[in-house]
């Protein structure tokens, strides 16, 4: 996997680490020990799939709040994905 950092402390691009050969390829897409290794919580709460019949359907946002924040894995299989993170931490 590719670990690739972004502006927002916390949030991360990860990309496929593809192993390819005359079958096609294989690729990791999670691995506990590397998100642990990269300060996220590796503990999946649940997983989810939707498909959207539209081009440029909007998916909900999502507000994080302690006690309960949880993190997000965003995956897009097929097509193009426009996801969008908003940082509403207070500065210190």
């Amino acid at each position: 996997m590719i670990f690739q950092k972004t502006k927002m402390e916390g949030a991360w691009i990860v990309d496929l680490n593809r192993l390819e050969d005359e079958r096609g390829f294989f690729a990791r897409s999670f691995c506990q020990r590397e998100f642990t290794e990269h300060g996220m919580d590796p503990n999946i709460a649940q997983c989810n799939v939707s498909y959207n019949r539209q081009k440029g359907t909007l998916r909900g946002m999502h507000l994080q709040i302690s006690p309960s924040p949880e993190a997000k894995l965003v995956q897009c299989t097929q097509g193009a994905i426009y996801d969008v993170m908003i940082d509403l931490r207070r500065i210190p």
